[in-house]
């Protein structure tokens, strides 16, 4: 199973400090998902970029080979979600699996 935690991750940890939830909703029936989403707030938002914006130095300091296994990394994570993913997925968006599975595709091939 997935385990979604709906947290906001921010310089290399979990926040969940907003107090509004975005409840994950079934596209096609309207269902409530059991899946909960915190919508982040002005200071998450504020750290977020903060820590984008210290992080980018190191990352741009990188060769291109190495930025080149960083993003190959994040596809094959992306690619090993499988077909549960693909399923939830579907569900909020009431696309086909199809389109799914080649939206995915072209995201990592990208990478």
């Amino acid at each position: 199973m997935i385990r979604i935690l709906g947290h906001n991750y921010i310089g290399g940890q979990r926040r969940a400090g907003g107090t509004v939830i975005v409840k994950s909703v079934d596209a096609s029936t309207g269902e409530a998902l059991p899946h909960d989403f915190y919508q982040a707030t002005p200071e998450e938002v504020d750290a977020a970029a903060k820590a984008a914006a210290a992080a980018y130095p190191a990352y741009r300091s990188l060769s291109a080979e190495r930025r080149a296994q960083f993003l190959d990394a994040v596809a094959d994570e992306l690619d090993a979600l499988g077909d549960e993913f693909v399923a939830l997925v579907c569900r909020e968006t009431a696309l086909p699996a199809a389109r799914i599975q080649g939206e995915r595709g072209r995201t990592s091939g990208q990478m």
